[in-house]
């Protein structure tokens, strides 16, 4: 184990050099579930395959993280924590349904999010490999990426009236992962609602966890959710 930290602090000190994360080093595969309450004859989850998954480093979105503070949707000590720590962003703006009955198309984001009570919770699995392996198999990285219904809810009855309408941001409580909303307006002969549509997702993961895999392979893991 000591062996292997001191080659990956090796390694850091490299990239450094060369202006790059550890992150580039690995390519990635996402999966987003969103998982629904228990109803009679309804599917359980829903489950979508990430188009690309681009690493990025979290000051590069710092701007947009001080704006969420600013909106009152975390505290500026928690986000300045998160800022301080060497942290990569896995930014997702595209993917396609893995239903059986649908054939794949890749497309952006654009999944209704709320008003609406059947979903429980959002989860997001991440698998990955070293670039230069590329006859390995991808592995599931240990760290949990969950967001539940009660946490965004709060966040987005917040932004209700709020006067932007794209590139809004919630984030769960752990802040590992950080939806990315669009707010609209739905319009019927009796009232205007606002409704909230997810654009992107983007998942925060210490640069100390990329090398922390399950042993599962990525067709065992999904099969669960098929």
């Amino acid at each position: 184990m000591q062996r292997k930290h001191s080659t990956l602090n090796r390694l850091r000190q490299q990239l450094r050099k060369k202006k790059e994360s550890l992150a580039d080093q690995f390519e990635f595969k996402m999966y987003m579930i969103f998982h629904f309450k228990e109803q009679p004859k309804k599917k359980s989850c829903a489950v979508f395959e990430i188009a690309e998954v681009v690493p990025v480093m979290t000051n590069n979105y710092e701007d947009s993280i001080l704006k969420g503070v600013k909106e009152e949707a975390y505290s500026y000590e928690s986000t300045k924590e998160l800022l301080d720590k060497d942290v990569v962003q896995l930014h997702a703006p595209r993917w396609q349904s893995m239903r059986k009955d649908v054939i794949g198309c890749t497309t952006e984001m654009d999944f209704f999010l709320w008003p609406r009570n059947d979903i429980d919770r959002i989860e997001c699995l991440l698998f990955s490999r070293w670039k230069d392996q590329a006859n390995e198999p991808f592995r599931q990285l240990r760290a949990r990426f969950e967001f539940f219904h009660e946490d965004y809810k709060k966040q987005l009855l917040r932004l209700i009236d709020n006067k932007d309408k794209a590139g809004l941001i919630i984030n769960n409580p752990c802040q590992s992962v950080f939806l990315f909303v669009d707010r609209q307006h739905m319009e019927n002969a009796k009232n205007k609602t606002v409704v909230f549509k997810l654009s992107s997702v983007c998942l925060y993961l210490p640069q100390d966890q990329l090398t922390l895999w399950d042993m599962r392979s990525c067709e065992e893991v999904l099969a669960s959710y098929l």
